[in-house]
């Protein structure tokens, strides 16, 4: 029997809590709750949720400093709840590890649609069985999931480990966001496709990777994305 889906939701709105936990436990997920960012860390370090559902204005902690932190040890897929609609927010919350988000109000069933895209997509994109690729000074370990440049390692998340891993399966190759999405994202994925600008940028910042005179990932003006062919 495999265990269940367990969704973490972090909001100090308590209706907003109840009809939420509502749906999700209606799906056969364990749904828990928290009601501010310090308890949030907390129970992301003791619980180990699959997925957090994560409001940006929290007391203490808000949303964006959870979200660094829990960064530092899960990789737990996170959508955030934000009230503003301004692009800013999306951006700032996609750049420290968000995997989606929504904006306040939003309905319920959406919010399972967007859970279930992320429980499909891959861990590992489709490919080859190969244990690393070693690209110069770069190397990805795809049964560790890990990523070392020059030696040292390089913590990312799921989603920078997958877009790293899907470019550089076919170095040269250029690919589309929205092929990047199909792959990455899942096709069933709802949303701006420049979530994929965002996530890459942390990506080549992680990497030390200049996008004007980049080693690893090019910009392919008008077609897309590329890692760079080893010389």
């Amino acid at each position: 029997m495999t265990n269940p889906i367990r969704i973490l939701v972090v909001d100090d709105e308590l209706p907003i809590v109840e009809l939420v936990s509502g749906y999700l436990g209606r799906e056969g997920w364990e749904v828990s709750a928290v009601s501010d960012g310090l308890s949030a860390v907390e129970a992301v370090r003791e619980r180990a949720p699959d997925v957090v559902v994560l409001d940006v204005m929290l007391p203490g902690l808000d949303g964006f400093d959870v979200l660094r932190r829990v960064r530092t040890f899960s990789d737990a897929y996170v959508i955030l709840l934000t009230a503003r609609a301004e692009e800013i927010d999306r951006i700032v919350g996609l750049t420290v590890g968000a995997d989606d988000y929504l904006v306040k109000p939003f309905s319920p069933r959406e919010l399972v649609a967007r859970i279930r895209a992320l429980l499909r997509r891959p861990r590992i994109p489709p490919g080859g069985p190969a244990d690393s690729l070693r690209l110069g000074d770069l190397v990805i370990d795809e049964r560790r999931r890990a990523v070392s440049l020059r030696g040292e390692p390089v913590t990312l998340t799921t989603t920078e480990f997958n877009l790293l891993l899907t470019l550089a399966r076919d170095p040269g190759v250029v690919f589309s966001r929205q092929k990047l999405l199909d792959r990455v994202w899942g096709f069933d994925y709802v949303g701006d496709e420049h979530v994929v600008d965002v996530h890459l940028a942390n990506l080549r910042r992680k990497l030390g990777d200049d996008a004007a005179d980049p080693r690893f990932i090019e910009t392919v003006r008008g077609a897309g994305f590329r890692f760079k062919e080893p010389t």
